[in-house]
């Protein structure tokens, strides 16, 4: 009986498998990286002497792998050192949260905001640019102080122990913030591990804000002034508490030492049926 041909079909399973795991290892492994290693390793491709790149593209496609964004990760970021800073974190979050006496969390951060910004994209008819006026003086960059809790961003007085949570910045270990937190006992500082900005939920307030200020129109520096405030009304108690509770997805992988690489899920649709495009 003749041998059964398998022409037209280049790669086994196993071998277009192979070549997805290559990518899933380097994210910026190039079509032309991907073809060297085929065509050099012997073992699992022994029998390719020779694969175009249009092969490895389709085979990629095939297996749902495209063309991204490199989403920037610093070396440090996933140390065993921060690693085990961020379990402390949310070993310290849920001992709180269990204690007899109530706890109000606050978190706090700063955030700069430009007078010129406005959304990159917009819309227009085609053949024509779409375009947005901006001030034709930049102005000053203005910082803003801001703190949620789980009422919202206006903090109400309250009988609890207040748990000031903040990043790492020289500024919040200076003698000056020690000293006002040892003449304020019903205070106590909470430090967010480094490079865990996911641990925050202030920063998900800081990135809606931040387009409701713009929706706004500020056309000055004081304009600027009262669209950050009339935008900080449009933020309810509700989207806090939200921003509140999706920081705690990552406390299971923070409490097990996991890598987290990305400030958001990385895996987005853990189902491709889930998908909706």
């Amino acid at each position: 009986m003749p041998p059964v041909s398998n022409i037209g079909k280049l790669l086994n399973e196993e071998q277009e498998l192979a070549i997805v795991n290559m990518v899933i290892a380097d994210n910026e492994m190039k079509l032309k990286d991907i073809q060297s290693r085929v065509v050099e390793d012997n073992l699992v491709f022994g029998n390719i002497a020779a694969i175009s790149i249009t092969s490895i593209s389709r085979t990629l496609a095939k297996h749902r792998v495209q063309m991204k964004q490199l989403y920037k990760v610093p070396f440090e970021r996933n140390s065993e050192r921060i690693k085990e800073l961020r379990r402390q974190y949310v070993q310290r979050v849920m001992e709180l949260e269990a204690n007899q006496v109530p706890h109000e969390m606050i978190y706090v951060d700063e955030v700069g905001f430009k007078l010129a910004k406005r959304r990159r994209r917009g819309r227009n008819i085609i053949g024509k640019r779409a375009t947005v006026t901006v001030p034709g003086q930049r102005g000053a960059n203005i910082t803003m102080c801001a703190a949620i809790s789980n009422n919202g961003a206006l903090l109400n007085k309250c009988t609890c122990q207040y748990v000031i949570t903040w990043d790492n910045v020289a500024f919040h270990h200076s003698r000056a913030v020690t000293a006002w937190f040892d003449a304020h006992p019903r205070m106590m500082s909470l430090f967010v591990a480094p490079y865990s900005p996911f641990l925050n939920p202030i920063e998900e307030f800081f990135s809606a804000w931040r387009w409701k200020v713009f929706d706004h129109r500020p056309q000055d520096q004081m304009s600027l002034l009262d669209a950050m405030d009339a935008a900080c009304q449009d933020i309810t108690a509700e989207h806090c508490q939200g921003w509140i509770r999706y920081t705690k997805i990552f406390f299971p992988r923070c409490l097990a030492r996991e890598d987290i690489r990305c400030d958001l899920d990385e895996n987005m649709w853990p189902n491709a049926e889930d998908r909706a495009d």
